[in-house]
Order: structure tokens, then C-alpha cells, then sequence
């Protein structure tokens, strides 16, 4: 079994937005495949923050529409929220008001498992790798773990 470990970064713009990570991820899967000849097992990607999320699903404007605004009700951004009292943490100057951008991320995952099939994602036709940035903008780190036969 091999196993490779890759760091995708990206710079995010403000507030809530939805990114596509699946071209980055299948080439780094072609990548590993290449190099190792593995064509079956699994790629482990994790977000490397408590603001951001990963998720598979459709990456279609209108959806990604509606889950900008299903997150802001599930979590309002101007909702009173004991995290936000700065006054009564130890945090840094610039430390953000944050509390919502949290909650959401803990709704969602940090990670997601896909099998690697044949030298490819084993993902259905509509099913992309979803990146919520939920506290924008940020320069952020999704991590890829890669492992296969």
C-alpha cells in the first residue's frame, strides 16, 4: 500500500462562498496513480480550519445559492452568541466575531472519504468536492491524504 500526503491551499474571498476543489483533487489522484501505480483505495480530504467545511455534493449556482442562505438561517450572523463576548476571552487584537461561521462548520463536516476506483474518484456524475468558507477572506489549507493498491 502507498500512502502520499498533499497540502491544497487557497485564498478565499469574504463572508460565505462555495469552492470546487474536484479538478485540484483528481489531479492530484492522477498524480499518485502515476507515481505508484495504485488504481484503488481512498483520498481522505480534511479542512485544516474550524471555519471552513468540506462536503460532496452538486456544485450548481442555484444550490450553491441556497446554501448560502439555509447556512444563514441555521446560524445567523447577527445572532447572540456567548463565543462573540471578546470582552471576556483572552484573544488576539484582530480576533473575529465569529460565533456563526463556527456553528455552521460544525453542521457541516471537516472531512469527507472517497474511494479511489480504477485511478479515479469514485464520484457520481453531479458530485463535486465542496469547500464552504464560512469566515472569509482567509488564506486557507484543505489537507489530502492518498492511499492506494
Amino acid at each position: 500500500m502507498q500512502i502520499v500526503h498533499h497540502t491544497l491551499k487557497r485564498n478565499t474571498d469574504s463572508g460565505i462562498e462555495i469552492y470546487d476543489l474536484t479538478p485540484e483533487i483528481r489531479e492530484k489522484v492522477a498524480e499518485f496513480c502515476h507515481q505508484t501505480g495504485a488504481q484503488n483505495g481512498q483520498i481522505l480530504v480534511s479542512s485544516l480550519h474550524t471555519t471552513t467545511a468540506l462536503a460532496v455534493n452538486e456544485y450548481e449556482v442555484r444550490l450553491l445559492q441556497d446554501l448560502k442562505v439555509w447556512l444563514k438561517t441555521l446560524a445567523p450572523p447577527m445572532g447572540s452568541y456567548r463565543h462573540n463576548d471578546l470582552h471576556l476571552r483572552d484573544v488576539p487584537e484582530d480576533e473575529p466575531i465569529n460565533a456563526h461561521s463556527h456553528l455552521m462548520a460544525i453542521a457541516l463536516s471537516n472531512s469527507q472519504v472517497i474511494p479511489l476506483v480504477n485511478g479515479g474518484l469514485g464520484l457520481g456524475q453531479w458530485q463535486s468536492v465542496l469547500l464552504f468558507e464560512l469566515d472569509g477572506p482567509r488564506s486557507r489549507s484543505v489537507s489530502l491524504q492518498i492511499w492506494g493498491v
